[in-house]
């Protein structure tokens, strides 16, 4: 479908939605605040699926006319960008640019990859490797960019076998994307998630929860899909000859030592970045909200005395893009669910739907978002109210629910258009990637796997972990 197709379609949707909304013998049960919110919610969502105008400005325009129709107060407005989460996620990435430019990460790769004597011990220890940076670099796209460097390493070390070069040109962005799932801050849409709970239930999901949920779900559909990669991608031929990656040859595309001595600095970040770690998932001992930790740990990393990074540079890579994102998104749900709209958008669903059923269509349908929505913030904007004002009537727990969703979402491989790390990676000059027929063929085995993978988890991992199915 083309843009113009697309933009004509989304527009004709959005004004039959307002023109309905507009009769008030239509809707009945519907409150003037609410067809207000579903009005400037339907315009939101057709305009993020089919025009090329900025998912940010969208959002902030959704969020204004919520505020200038009275539907939520400008208080709610703009106190979302002083949510606790918008503070972690800021300080987060200050952290992160002072483990890049230490050059942290290339050690990390040389010591896990150069152990590799196989191909599949290579793929599983760079799945491993790229499981771990989540907790370094808060967004997926930002850690596609720093692992970018590692795989051209590879891939030239690799050159004369060409199908593994693109087997690990699809490894990389498949397994950033499904292992963003193991911290809260591996995501802007986990942050969104968290926020909608809060407003919506009351519940709050700290760092160590979310670790403790998330993590043993990132590894598991990291490395399935990892397998999956090297099945669907390579022959046994190609598998079966040895690998060496060495140390030089990771060298050569990293501008800091992956060998030898380790600097001051370096010793400096990974301590602060270990013990900002530990006191996250320390936080029930403490007490302390992993915001002020962040920011702790910020202040720490840009110092003059103890940083590896001036503050002024460190905030430059910040993306206050997608900071002023979640705050409007977050704004709208608080629309949603104070007006009531979120209420009376599910009470037409059956009644006699169970917790088994529900969740798989929470999961089929979180999972397939990324057709129409691309932004991974965006879909679970849509999604995760009208996921937890379901639940409720379902007799599901909305915490369970809210999470698979976000979870399923988090798959987004079908096009090279779905996600930023899949774009990145599908465009490397002088080395060869994958087309989109690989990402088809990929996606028609991994969704419905890691689809079950998630319900698998909802449904007898998490229940042993404290959040159960229903409630």
């Amino acid at each position: 479908m083309t843009l113009n197709l697309r933009l004509a379609a989304a527009l004709c949707v959005a004004l039959s939605l307002c023109a309905l909304l507009a009769v008030p013998a239509n809707f009945p049960a519907l409150g003037g605040d609410a067809r207000l919110t579903l009005a400037v919610f339907a315009l939101a969502t057709c305009a993020w699926i089919g025009t090329p105008v900025d998912d940010t400005y969208i959002a902030l325009g959704a969020g204004l006319a919520l505020t200038a129709t009275g539907v939520i107060s400008s208080d709610t407005l703009f106190g979302t960008l002083g949510d606790a989460t918008v503070w972690l996620l800021i300080c987060a990435f200050v952290l992160a640019a002072a483990v890049a430019r230490t050059g942290l990460a290339g050690r990390a790769a040389a010591f896990l990859v150069g152990g590799a004597r196989t191909v599949r011990q290579l793929t599983h220890l760079t799945t491993a490797a790229l499981v771990v940076t989540a907790f370094a670099v808060p967004a997926t796209s930002g850690r596609a960019a720093l692992a970018l460097p590692v795989f051209l390493a590879l891939a030239k070390a690799l050159a004369d076998r060409r199908r593994l070069v693109v087997m690990l040109a699809l490894l990389f962005p498949t397994v950033i994307l499904l292992s963003a799932v193991a911290t809260l801050i591996g995501a802007g849409a986990h942050l969104i998630t968290v926020s909608v709970l809060w407003e919506a239930t009351g519940d709050r999901i700290g760092f160590t929860q979310w670790l403790l949920l998330g993590l043993p779900l990132a590894v598991a559909s990291s490395h399935l899909a990892a397998e999956t990669v090297l099945l669907t991608t390579t022959r046994r031929a190609d598998r079966e000859g040895p690998v060496h990656i060495t140390a030089e040859e990771i060298q050569r595309h990293s501008e800091s030592p992956v060998t030898g001595p380790w600097t001051q600095a370096e010793k400096r970040c990974a301590l602060l970045l270990a013990t900002v770690v530990a006191l996250w998932c320390s936080e029930p001992l403490h007490q302390v909200s992993p915001a002020v930790v962040a920011l702790i740990g910020a202040v720490v990393a840009s110092s003059p005395a103890l940083g590896t990074v001036g503050l002024k540079d460190a905030l430059k890579t910040v993306p206050w893009s997608l900071l002023l994102f979640m705050a409007a998104t977050m704004a709208m749900g608080v629309a949603l669910a104070d007006s009531g709209a979120a209420k009376w958008l599910v009470s037409g669903l059956p009644g006699h739907v169970g917790p088994a059923a529900f969740l798989g269509v929470v999961v089929a349908v979180s999972t397939a978002a990324h057709l129409v929505l691309q932004s991974r913030s965006a879909r679970s904007s849509v999604l995760v109210p009208l996921v937890v004002a379901a639940a409720v009537g379902a007799g599901v727990n909305p915490v369970t629910a809210a999470l698979a969703s976000t979870a399923a979402a988090g798959f987004c491989h079908t096009l090279p258009a779905s996600a930023k790390p899949v774009t990145l990676f599908s465009e490397v000059p002088g080395v060869p990637t994958y087309t989109p027929r690989d990402l088809l063929r990929l996606s028609a085995v991994l969704a419905p796997l890691t689809a079950a993978l998630v319900l698998f988890f909802a449904a007898a991992v998490w229940p042993l972990l404290g959040v159960p199915v229903t409630r």
